[in-house]
């Protein structure tokens, strides 16, 4: 059984708002980026992806765009919004290729790993 960890509220305080469900994102796999104990990747970072953070990604070893039916993952392609690790686009921030990201469907729990100016500078809803 899955626990959650902290309430579903996003790093504004707001109520955490839905990612994507095409593709189904999350690691619970509900299409918000909650967490709980057993998310031990901080997958807390709603990000729309680009070409760039992709192959960037993919040069890391974590192959985001190739189709792997066989976990019924679509493979991403720019546009795609998906729940990242925080720790991953810290790296990608520092890099110069992080995506932008929601900052209303983006869980408090990033704040652990992100500072909130980083996604703030990152955002398309910084409203």
């Amino acid at each position: 059984m899955t626990v959650r960890i902290d309430p579903s509220v996003n790093v504004l305080g707001g109520s955490l708002q839905l990612c994507s469900s095409d593709p189904m994102t999350g690691f619970m796999r509900n299409g918000h980026c909650d967490t709980c104990a057993e998310d031990q990747g901080n997958h807390t970072v709603c990000a729309v992806m680009t070409d760039e953070f992709l192959a960037y990604s993919k040069y890391l070893g974590n192959d985001l765009s190739t189709p792997r039916p066989e976990f019924r993952f679509p493979g991403l392609k720019a546009g795609d919004q998906w729940c990242l690790c925080a720790g991953r686009f810290l790296q990608a921030h520092t890099e110069g290729v992080a995506p932008r990201i929601r900052l209303q469907a983006t869980h408090q729990r990033a704040l652990d790993i992100v500072p909130l100016d980083v996604l703030k500078a990152s955002a398309v809803d910084a409203d």
